[in-house]
């Protein structure tokens, strides 16, 4: 049994106002994220997974924000705070944002200050957040560094961030993260431009520090070997949509949604011939300002149902041990 969630996300809506349109980057998702564990959020690029994370931190950039739902996040003494209902630049979002919910970004470099050195970038987080001298601050800031496992950091915390490889500049942001001890991380995609032994290296350390400080872990990332190795919880989100979602176990073992089914069809395995082909999604993901009608991966499902899927959009439906939004389940049922 989960205790009460984090974070409870319930039917948030971000739009783009854009001259073309209004594109629905994030279109009612309900998600719960839970502390000690890891939640990860699945899927093709252009799905709205970092526009979901970001609307958490309201840090989505104009002409975006957020037009409808909640996100309630419960604080460490038991009061609940809707943080889509929170004042822009409000100190009690400014409190919350880097001391309760921290967020590691997708690439180092263009997220650390160019021009300022490592460990006072590190230090000013600390500054912000917790009642500290400088002293203390670089004590702790160069305590962070040793820990998540970057060599000589006293020296490294005179570091300028194009004096470090693309793994350091990566630790050096999960230093910065942590500084606080935050309740919730959000890791956008932190391994990507990794190789794979530093992406490991990376992973594993997320993982012991959230055993260590019992931290709610939300990972958004498209390598399903990574969702394996890492997740308790899944989500699967497709066009600003959460099309599945379950505990991790019940999605590899048993995906109930054609969009999930398909994405774990087309990854290879052992055993494979060299001319075996990998089955593969077809068409493309709609454009943003043309999203269908009903269903919006109807356009290509292969099990695609005329005058049901085209005409209203599915509800997400428990499925055995998960949930599905998918009209295939509500006929079985006997609801369509």
């Amino acid at each position: 049994m989960h205790t009460e969630p984090l974070i409870e996300i319930r039917g948030l809506k971000t739009h783009f106002f854009t001259d073309d349109g209004v594109v629905k980057a994030v279109e009612g998702v309900d998600l719960d994220i839970f502390a000690n564990r890891t939640l990860c959020i699945l899927g093709e690029s252009g799905c709205g997974k970092s526009i979901m994370a970001r609307s958490i931190l309201r840090i989505v950039d104009a002409p975006g924000r957020i037009v409808d739902g909640a996100i309630n996040y419960r604080g460490a003494h038991g009061q609940t705070v809707d943080l889509a209902k929170v004042r822009h630049g409000s100190r009690q979002l400014r409190d919350i944002r880097g001391q309760d919910i921290a967020m590691i970004f997708q690439e180092p470099m263009s997220s650390l200050g160019p021009i300022q050195k490592i460990g006072k970038q590190i230090s000013e987080t600390i500054l912000l957040h917790r009642k500290v001298s400088k002293a203390e601050a670089k004590e702790i800031a160069i305590d962070l560094l040793h820990r998540v496992g970057i060599p000589r950091p006293a020296e490294r915390y005179e570091s300028y961030p194009f004096e470090l490889s693309g793994g350091m500049r990566q630790r050096a942001m999960i230093a910065m993260a942590l500084s606080c001890q935050p309740r919730l991380l959000i890791a956008d995609e932190p391994t990507t431009a990794l190789d794979v032994t530093t992406q490991a290296q990376i992973l594993d350390l997320i993982a012991e520090l959230k055993e260590e400080f019992r931290m709610g872990v939300m990972l958004i990332t498209h390598d399903l070997g990574v969702v394996a190795e890492v997740a308790e919880d899944v989500a699967i989100m497709y066009m600003g949509k959460v099309v599945e979602k379950g505990d991790v176990y019940s999605i590899f073992e048993s995906p109930q949604h054609p969009y999930t089914q398909a994405l774990l069809a087309s990854v290879p395995r052992m055993g494979m011939g060299r001319r075996d082909r990998l089955p593969a999604i077809r068409g493309m993901v709609p454009h943003p300002l043309a999203r269908p009608s009903g269903c919006t991966f109807r356009t290509r499902c292969d099990r695609f149902m005329p005058g049901i899927c085209d005409k209203s959009e599915p509800p997400l439906v428990a499925v055995g041990s998960s949930c599905a939004a998918c009209f295939l389940h509500m006929k079985e049922a006997g609801h369509v």
